[in-house]
């Protein structure tokens, strides 16, 4: 490459960093550019996904993800130099992790050796070839002692084989968590002979060449999952330059301990729940020639690339931009549960530099796991035969899990919508009735509970359809859940499965006392994170209030101690205490100032994952997060009460059984998420119990009245 033509490159990537999500190449930049073509020393064919954590639809696409693995694997020009990599979250609490467990001894496949939960997304992975995983939040949901007992193999001639890779994060400190200290490999070592063990980064050798791989987590991974003894740096991080820059730093010493020992071809796994944050380390880190996303289910895609129905690229796919060693570094992410394989096959040159030119929108993009591509894969004499192991495993599970479908709890006209997009960016009629059906659950216990709030990040999924019109040029239908005559399934019926898809956390609910002005520090906090583009999991879902916020407005910091009347946020203009039929009982907020007697109590319901930190009688927080770092610290006179009989709430479990359990639901634990939902079902919209259906359509974010967007509103006039 000439002088003028480096200078032209790192000219063009610069202005790629000015753009948000939009990507740049500089393939077709030079059209006067007569040169020949850089020589490529080494292709690679990188394979890569993250997210698959267990849409009920997830099971379904599967084999078609095995298929597109092994067809691009058996390509024969390839097929050496192929690399697959997960950015973690392979699996989440839910569904399909319980069947696993829950298989009996006839049904288990030889893949699994035994049954337990969660073996099964591991084996997946396994037979995907896949040779190192970032550690994802929702990979440590059930603990750090289940993820150990989940990667290592039981040793068993035969038994379960564990993870047959390592998983990595170069800024968690393992060595602190007595389940996980003994699992620790030492940095850089081949990944085959670290497999089911956890390290910061690792090598492999792809077609005569030795690739290193690191990894990374998000530093707050200590408020969206259960951490143990794993310390994660830097703290108290923020999205912003300074976050991005002490995030970079802890991350640099593994890549140049790479590079110190010769390896000139890096790729960073990543699971930072939103790709600004990958995007800004893409420009701050040195000699990291690609970085895979992870956890925030964003889809890149380029223009060849053919999306399942209602799909739509957020986008380019890769995204291009320039380290400050002047190099370019590439972004890549697609959509999770086994949905989209991510393909990237691009050439080095001699200093294991990547060559732009040779990026192919043809060959490269996000591959969909529909039977129309993988049947478009065999015509080109490509091998799509699905894995023998993932076939018999998802057999297996989804025979035990159609027994759920069939156990209705209720009818719904109408779509429930739990889309990641939608639950953690605006009210939708899902997140507003699983809040109001927390709300019934606890006035059960207690009467007097006025408000509920719930984490829209702890919606997982939708219940019912997304159908695109023939011809795809029309707005997607959102329609009620199909109904399944096999299993005596109605058209509209709310079933077991669906409800453990969408609420797959099954968190236990927690009834705490707040002051009208911890109140409203708890609400800033909710809306704290919104901005264009972002989808944070603290987003409320509520029941019994009512808000107005301004998202133009000076957002709450301050971590999760309770500022009380001293809230620095100046989000929420409006909050009101509302009855059933929507009528305000209660102003705690107007025009953005407090009203009333601000120490006055509010009586909440909320998860006992987000109450994490509240102390109570008979519940010692100890030094636990709130989750989604609520500020939930420090609270004047919480008077915790648990509602599930496994917790050390103050309700005896035996009075929760008999006293005000209505018993109409039996699937789930009593005083769960889960059982909350389907007992408000049974007792509303059950018409076999006398009910009717639910006919909440789910409506634009600047129609919503129970959470209301100011500057949404002010868009659409």
């Amino acid at each position: 490459m000439t002088t003028m033509q480096l200078v032209w490159r790192r000219t063009l990537l610069a202005l790629c960093l000015t753009t948000a999500i939009a990507g740049c190449s500089d393939s077709d930049s030079n059209d006067n550019d007569t040169s020949a073509p850089e020589a490529s020393a080494y292709r690679l064919q990188l394979l890569h996904f993250a997210d698959m954590d267990g849409s009920t639809a997830a099971l379904d696409y599967v084999s078609n993800f095995s298929s597109l693995v092994n067809a691009f694997a058996s390509d024969d020009t390839l097929s050496d130099h192929t690399l697959v990599l997960s950015s973690g979250d392979n699996f989440i609490p839910g569904p399909r992790y319980f069947a696993s467990g829950a298989l009996g001894d006839e049904e288990v496949p030889d893949a699994l050796g035994a049954a337990g939960n969660g073996r099964a997304d591991i084996v997946f992975v396994n037979r995907f070839g896949t040779a190192a995983s970032a550690l994802g939040n929702h990979d440590l949901d059930s603990g750090t002692s289940a993820f150990a007992g989940l990667i290592a193999s039981d040793g068993e001639a035969g038994g379960y084989p564990g993870a047959a890779f390592p998983y990595l994060s170069f800024n968690a400190d393992f060595s602190g968590d007595s389940s996980l200290s003994g699992l620790v490999a030492e940095d850089g070592q081949p990944a085959g002979e670290v497999a089911g063990r956890v390290a910061g980064s690792a090598t492999v050798e792809v077609g005569g060449e030795t690739i290193g791989v690191v990894g990374a987590t998000t530093p707050l991974l200590a408020s969206i999952t259960s951490t143990g003894g794993i310390d994660m740096s830097p703290d108290d991080f923020a999205m912003d330059d300074a976050g991005y820059d002490a995030l970079a730093a802890a991350i640099q010493p593994a890549v140049d301990a790479l590079v110190g020992a010769g390896i000139d071809k890096i790729v960073l796994v990543t699971h930072m729940q939103q790709i600004a944050i990958e995007q800004a380390l893409a420009t701050r880190l040195n000699d990291v020639d690609i970085v895979i996303a992870g956890g925030s289910n964003t889809l890149l895609a380029d223009s060849n690339d053919v999306l399942r129905d209602g799909d739509e690229a957020a986008g380019t796919y890769p995204l291009s931009f320039e380290g400050p060693d002047g190099t370019p570094t590439l972004v890549v992410n697609v959509d999770g549960d086994y949905k989209y394989l991510g393909r990237l096959v691009v050439d080095f040159d001699d200093n294991g530099v990547l060559i732009m030119d040779s990026l192919d929108t043809v060959e490269n993009g996000a591959w969909a796991s529909t039977d129309a591509i993988v049947d478009q894969l065999a015509t080109r004499g490509l091998n799509t035969t699905a894995d023998s192991d993932v076939l018999a495993v998802q057999a297996a599970l989804q025979s035990l899990l159609e027994a759920q479908d069939g156990n209705v709890q209720g009818i719904t006209e109408v779509y429930l919508d739990g889309r990641r997009t939608q639950v953690r960016t605006e009210e939708t009629n899902l997140g507003s009735l699983t809040a109001d059906a927390n709300l019934y659950y606890a006035r059960l216990a207690e009467p007097g509970v006025q408000v509920s709030l719930k984490n829209g990040g702890g919606i997982r999924d939708d219940i019912g359809q997304v159908v695109v019109p023939p011809g795809g040029t029309a707005d997607a239908e959102l329609r009620p859940p199909q109904a399944n005559a096999s299993i005596g399934k109605p058209v509209g019926g709310v079933s077991q499965f669906d409800i453990a898809g969408a609420l797959r956390f099954n968190n236990s609910l927690t009834i705490i006392s707040v002051t009208a002005a911890e109140l409203r520090d708890i609400m800033e906090h909710a809306v704290a994170a919104t901005a264009d583009g972002a989808t944070p999991g603290q987003f409320p879902q509520i029941g019994g209030m009512r808000i107005a916020f301004d998202a133009a407005m000076t957002a709450r910091s301050g971590g999760q101690m309770n500022m009380g009347t001293s809230s620095n946020g100046n989000r929420i203009r409006t909050l009101e205490v509302i009855d059933d039929s929507g009528n305000t009982t209660d102003t705690l907020v107007a025009n953005g100032v407090l009203q009333g007697d601000t120490s006055r109590p509010i009586r909440m319901v909320l998860l006992a994952f987000t109450a994490a930190c509240v102390p109570g009688d008979n519940y010692d927080a100890g030094t636990s997060d709130c989750g989604d770092a609520y500020p939930l610290k420090n609270l004047t006179d919480p008077q915790r009460v648990d509602l599930d009989p496994g917790t050390d709430g103050v309700v005896d479990a035996s009075q929760i059984a008999t006293d005000y359990d209505p018993g109409l639901a039996m699937f789930a634990a009593t005083g769960t998420e889960q059982d909350a939902f389907a007992e408000y079902l049974q007792a509303r919209y059950n018409p076999d119990n006398g009910g009717t259906a639910f006919d909440n359509a789910e409506t634009a974010a600047a129609e919503d009245m129970r959470i209301v967007n100011l500057k949404v509103q002010r868009g659409v006039r």
